[in-house]
């Protein structure tokens, strides 16, 4: 391959910026598992305090899950046009090398998805829990 470097960093730079994605979206997990756990909602006196409060950086886990696909979804069309590069540049039409260039250009896709169903199942149960806490808190204070 002419351009091996080119490769690696659309492969390295995608499932790179893929990985930071998810050790996000962990970490948010588990601020707002530690938050909701310790939350005492008695100390609030308005339900839009509290539900302010509830969906703090919730927003980062749902951009995650939408984008993550996207996201592998174009380092798989850039592996593939690298690909088609390369042939081209070759001149003749190895089976073999077309083969792993587009197996190795879906794994961005494949990571991708996996980020986004980690991330969307993440979201809704961070969601669920605040929901909940919600209504509890408006049971209370009815």
């Amino acid at each position: 391959m002419h351009m091996d470097w080119l490769a690696d960093v659309i492969d390295y730079g995608v499932i790179g910026f893929l990985a930071a994605l998810s050790v996000i979206v962990i970490a948010v997990a588990f601020e707002r598992f530690f938050y909701f756990r310790a939350l005492d909602t008695a100390h609030f006196t308005h339900g839009k305090a509290l539900e302010l409060a509830l969906s703090q950086r919730l927003m980062i886990v749902a951009s995650v899950a939408s984008n993550a696909p996207y996201i592998g979804l174009l380092g798989t069309v850039l592996g593939i046009m690298l690909t088609f590069y390369n042939m081209s540049l070759e001149g003749a039409a190895d089976t073999t090398k077309i083969m792993v260039g587009l197996a190795l250009a879906l794994k961005s896709t494949a990571v991708g998805l996996v980020v986004a169903l980690v991330s969307v199942v993440t979201y809704n149960a961070l969601l669920r829990r605040a929901k909940v806490l919600m209504l509890e808190w408006e049971i209370a204070h009815s």
